[in-house]
């Protein structure tokens, strides 16, 4: 390398969200980049910046604006040239960033589907009608109501001890977490979850994956995320972000896809729900992986044609 590493008296500053996933995928990308250039974890500054979404926890998620509430704080950081590179589930971001940082830099994507999760039950299935369920996200809400329109959606925010006490107190009797999330908090074995199948619950655009943001300009910090990024994830997000991008996704909208590789080709599924779960749109496509991001958007535009104005409203 051309460009001078890291060193504990000059660490690179990576910048992430406080909470544990957040902290634990800062720190898998710090182990990542010390065995990559062979360099000591004193040599990586991990700087905690409290995001919008972290800062708001009594409403829901869609009230309170789009992807870039667990991004902005952090996103300014780097353009202030307070931290170096920031550290993001690619789930939480905006298909556009800010004019001077590209996020072009993915770690291997970890499981991406969602995870069901009960002290009482075992699957969706095993449900009791009327039963509640808890969630955030407005696209898990609305795919559990168009499998089960029998069921009441509450709102359920917090990190998987909250959502533990919340079910222990009967708010709600199942949730739903990240598979990803469990894994790198290496939680399966103190969680009462199961993996729901990508048929019958499709996960958030890019879930699992884990994206690292720089500064356009900074050719050192660009050589230096080379060899952790992982090519593979990086196809398969060209494609369910430009699916994203298609329909101007963001929170107040429920959107699921997932891109999958093989034998040299790409797969995509994506699809759109009402709010209410009332109506599922949905559309499927395979392609050469170098053309992902074009069937991505393809389909996305299919999609937005076929819902007309106002499919999104509640």
């Amino acid at each position: 390398m051309t460009h001078a590493l890291p060193t504990p008296a000059q660490p690179l500053r990576i910048g992430t969200r406080g909470s544990p996933l957040a902290l634990a995928q800062a720190n898998e990308t710090r182990a990542l980049l010390g065995r990559a250039w062979d360099l000591p974890s004193e040599a990586f500054e991990v700087v905690v910046i409290r995001t919008t979404g972290d800062r708001v926890i009594d409403r829901p998620l869609s009230q309170i604006g789009g992807k870039g509430l667990f991004t902005k704080e952090i996103e300014d950081a780097l353009l202030d040239e307070s931290i170096d590179i920031a550290v993001h589930s690619m789930k939480d971001m905006p298909v556009a960033q800010p004019e001077g940082l590209v996020l072009d830099g993915y770690l291997e994507r970890e499981d991406p589907r969602d995870a069901f999760v009960s002290l009482k039950h075992a699957a969706i299935p095993d449900l009791p009608e009327g039963a509640t369920v808890g969630t955030s996200s407005l696209r898990r809400k609305s795919q559990i109501l168009a499998r089960r329109p029998d069921l009441k959606v509450v709102e359920f925010r917090g990190n998987v001890q909250t959502r533990l006490r919340k079910l222990g107190d009967e708010v709600a009797e199942a949730t739903f977490l990240a598979m990803a999330g469990l894994n790198r908090l290496r939680m399966l074995g103190e969680v009462p979850a199961t993996a729901i199948g990508e048929d019958e619950m499709l996960p958030a655009i890019a879930q699992g994956a884990i994206g690292i943001e720089r500064r356009g300009a900074d050719a050192r910090v660009a050589a230096l995320l080379e060899p952790i990024h992982h090519e593979e994830t990086a196809q398969r997000l060209a494609c369910e972000r430009a699916f994203l991008a298609a329909l101007d996704g963001s929170c107040q909208t429920p959107i699921a896809g997932l891109a999958e590789l093989s034998g040299g080709r790409l797969r995509f599924r994506g699809e759109i729900l009402r709010p209410d779960g009332s109506e599922v749109l949905a559309e499927a496509g395979d392609c050469a992986i170098a053309d992902g991001a074009d069937l991505g958007r393809e389909l996305g535009e299919a999609l937005r044609r076929i819902a007309g104005p106002g499919f999104f409203s509640l």
